[in-house]
This record gives structure tokens, sequence and C-alpha cells, in this order.
């Protein structure tokens, strides 16, 4: 008898050291959704970002003024060699920051709206609420990095990077697709086109580094294509439920 349970751990060790990943796929992430999970922010570094500086607790080994830094998965880029990427979805939004000597981190408000920029008044190239506190005007641009694997990212653009991110915007509205059953040229869908992404050096009363964005081709593979649509949709109907939410308040 003794021997026979033996024999039973002997096997049942044996069948546990057999690693079958893929037939074991999703298990243990069956609860996790969108709230649970970080989207990468795609950062461009500055002279002052802190991930530059050797003694910050926030320094990233490697990084450099220009570089382009994935915030969730850690990977630095070349900003000068630049990334390939496919816009998916587009948004502005009016969030609500306070003075950097008061308060510092995330914005009060994340979403004021652009009705909410007849309430400021312009100081220099701020527009400032009557409270003192900052609306900064941020074009959010959510993406897919190509690469061996696809992650998925937000790059948002304010300030001076506003023109890089109109400029972007003009690229996309200029693709067009012939409809075979009209002749009729339509707009092409935004995650059609795969564009390259890089920094260039600016200078005037102080030096920063700015976006550059040019086409490159159009998607030529499917599955990619899929998942790009896919991640539309989604970021599509949140807003379209967050949008909803909002207006039920009033």
């Amino acid at each position: 008898m003794k021997q026979e349970t033996s024999d039973i751990v002997k096997k049942e060790s044996g069948a546990l050291a057999t690693l079958d990943f893929v037939k074991d796929s999703g298990m243990g992430l069956e609860n996790i959704d969108k709230g649970d999970r970080a989207l990468p922010f795609l950062k461009l570094l500055q002279s002052g970002s802190y991930e530059t500086k050797k003694k910050h607790a926030q320094y990233v080994e490697g990084a450099e003024a220009g570089m382009l830094y994935n915030t969730v998965t850690k990977k630095l880029y070349d900003g000068e060699k630049g990334i390939e990427v496919i816009p998916v979805f587009y948004k502005m939004t009016y969030p609500e920051w306070a003075p950097f000597d008061k308060s510092e981190g995330r914005p009060i408000s994340p979403d004021r709206g652009p009705e909410v920029l007849s309430q400021t008044k312009q100081e220099g190239n701020k527009d400032v609420l009557p409270n003192g506190n900052e609306i900064v005007k941020t074009a959010n641009h959510f993406v897919m990095i190509i690469g061996d694997r696809p992650d998925r990212a937000l790059i948002t653009m304010k300030s001076t990077q506003l023109k890089a991110s109109k400029g972007w915007n003009s690229l996309m509205e200029n693709e067009f697709e012939t409809d075979s059953s009209t002749q009729k040229a339509v707009p092409a869908p935004s995650f059609s086109r795969i564009y390259k992404l890089s920094s260039v050096e600016n200078s005037g009363s102080f030096v920063w580094h700015g976006y550059k964005v040019s086409l490159l081709k159009k998607v030529d593979n499917t599955e990619i294509y899929q998942m790009a649509k896919d991640f539309h949709t989604s970021l599509k109907a949140s807003s379209t439920k967050a949008n909803t939410k909002e207006e039920s308040n009033y």
C-alpha cells in the first residue's frame, strides 16, 4: 500500500513538471479587466526629466534627453532613429492643474471640457482660471507601437508639442481610399497607416525636444490591423460611455 502511494506521488510530480503554457493560456488573468491595467505612456524625455537625472529615484539607466520612454515596460527608444506607430484614437482634453508651487502630480481634474476656456484669461501663453489654476490643452494620441511584440501606448502632446499634434492630424485626414463600388475617395481609417515618430531638438529661449511625425506606409498585416481596430473600438466605446455619464450629471 505504501509503495502504491509513493508511485502516485511520483506520477503526479512528473505531471506537474510538464510545462504547457499554451494549454494554460489566460489562467490566473480571468478577473483582470481594463480598469486593472496601466496603459503605458510614451514619454519624450527632456533635459529636466527625472528619468535622465542619475541621482533621482526615477532615474532610468541610459536615459537621455530626446529619447522616447515607455512608462510601463521601461523601454527606451532612440529618438533620432524613431519608432513605428499606428494611431488608433485621438481626443483633446482640458485638464485643470494647480500651480507647481502649490501642488504637484496628477491634475485636479482630468478634463474640464472645452467650455472651461470661457472662464480663463490669458497670462502669457497660459489659460488661467480665477482660482489661479491652469487649463492645459492636451492632445491625446492612442497608438500601437510596432515591433517584435506590438504594444499599446498613449502619447500626450501639450504646450509646444501641440503644433506636432496638429500636423499629425492633418497627415491622417489627408489619407484616402477608393470605394470600389462608387469609385469615390473616402477617408482612410487612422489605424490603416503606419507613421514614424521621432524627436528633434528645438531652441529659442531654451532648448527642448519636440515630436516629428512622418507617414511611412499602409498597414499590410491583417493581424496587426485587427488588433489596432479592436483597440480603437474599445477606446471609442469608453469615450462614448464617459461623455454620456458627464451629460447625465447636468
